[in-house]
């Protein structure tokens, strides 16, 4: 392959006119440190092996201490190494979340401020997407905050708006008030269904992309996890402890080792792991347009990727609807459980990351 082609190996979709991306996006959550020590040129390195495997979209935030700096290193560094076109594919998602301490007070100014700082750290003259995510509805100037948004956008500093967590209520009164919202980032597994009731039937309505975080329950849902005893709290890190929440409102952990047993059967036929068809399965929900893959190294590039490769059968999804007849929870829309500050869910947040990511 030459360097400044298209890698093929990655399935890719045309979201809007003129802008697509690789159905499988690059997460940057591992990178900003919560999982360990993160060394930037071998960050860089991983990047590039990912690009290299037809993984051409990238996911950062203005949160993830550290990763949108990553990010546009290793923009420069494709330039650098294989010359101005081979970024011609690449896309760089990138998420403004203002502090749940700004949420009251904030002003227009403080969102281009954040917009400003994300296009100085990727280096870019003009953001791909922004996805907007606001931590409490109780304080009501979200609304605001995204017509500022958008009037940022048609300024020439974005070219895409989207939002992140959106419940169906918000994103109707959202759109009734003229936001033009084209992509919703939210999270969906075969262990967390709450965007089929209700956010999928609207997204599909409405034109919006869904792309899906957590299509791994964090890593739960792998072969790493087949056949082992249950984990008891406190986890090795935060999104263990998320993840693990949502296994219980699923049906708990014997539930769970019946999915991961379906999962090995299938990926026995498939000649793959569990991670990947657990992702390919996200994959063929309707709406969605791309899955988030999460990966501190690039021994899991092909993993990640592999879940594009995948075919599930009728007998496949048949096998894993059988399971899934079983589960209990998670109940209720889009990202209630985690709004709810004193919850099991909520409690584990973070909030006020930008503060302390300056």
């Amino acid at each position: 392959m030459s360097h400044d082609a298209v890698p093929p190996t990655v399935e890719r979709r045309e979201i809007l006119p003129g802008y697509t991306i690789s159905r499988v996006i690059r997460g940057g959550w591992q990178l900003a440190g919560g999982h360990g020590d993160i060394e930037r040129e071998t960050a860089i390195e991983d990047l590039i092996a990912a690009y290299d495997a037809g993984i051409t979209t990238f996911d950062c935030a203005d949160i993830y201490t550290g990763v949108e700096e990553i990010y546009g290193l290793f923009r420069e560094r494709l330039i650098a190494t294989r010359g101005r076109d081979a970024v011609a594919a690449l896309r760089v998602h990138t998420k403004l979340v203002p502090d749940l301490s700004l949420l009251s007070s904030v002003t227009k100014s403080d969102i281009e401020a954040i917009v400003d700082r994300s296009l100085q750290r990727l280096k870019l003259d003009r953001l791909d997407v922004v996805q907007f995510h606001w931590w409490d509805y109780a304080e009501p100037k979200w609304l605001d905050a995204l017509h500022w948004l958008r009037e940022i956008a048609e300024s020439g500093k974005i070219a895409v708006v989207g939002g992140t967590n959106f419940d169906c209520a918000h994103m109707r009164e959202l759109l009734g008030a003229g936001i033009p919202m084209k992509t919703l980032q939210l999270q969906y597994s075969l262990v967390d269904h709450r965007p089929e009731n209700g956010m999928v039937a609207l997204a599909e309505r409405e034109g919006i992309a869904l792309f899906c975080y957590g299509s791994v329950a964090g890593g739960f849902l792998s072969d790493a996890w087949l056949g082992k005893p249950e984990p008891r709290h406190p986890l090795e890190n935060r999104s263990l402890t998320k993840y693990k929440l949502i296994i219980d409102d699923f049906g708990g952990w014997d539930l769970f080792q019946a999915l991961l047993r379906t999962l090995r059967c299938i990926a026995d036929r498939h000649d793959t792991d569990i991670a990947s068809v657990a992702g390919r399965a996200v994959l063929d929900r309707p709406g969605v347009a791309a899955i988030i893959v999460g990966a501190r190294n690039r021994r899991h590039v092909s993993a990640n990727a592999g879940a594009s490769a995948i075919r599930l059968t009728a007998e496949d999804r048949r096998e894993l609807e059988a399971v899934l007849a079983a589960r209990k929870g998670p109940e209720g829309d889009v990202y209630t459980l985690e709004r709810d500050r004193t919850g099991r869910h909520g409690s584990i947040m973070k909030y006020n990351l930008n503060t302390s990511s300056h």
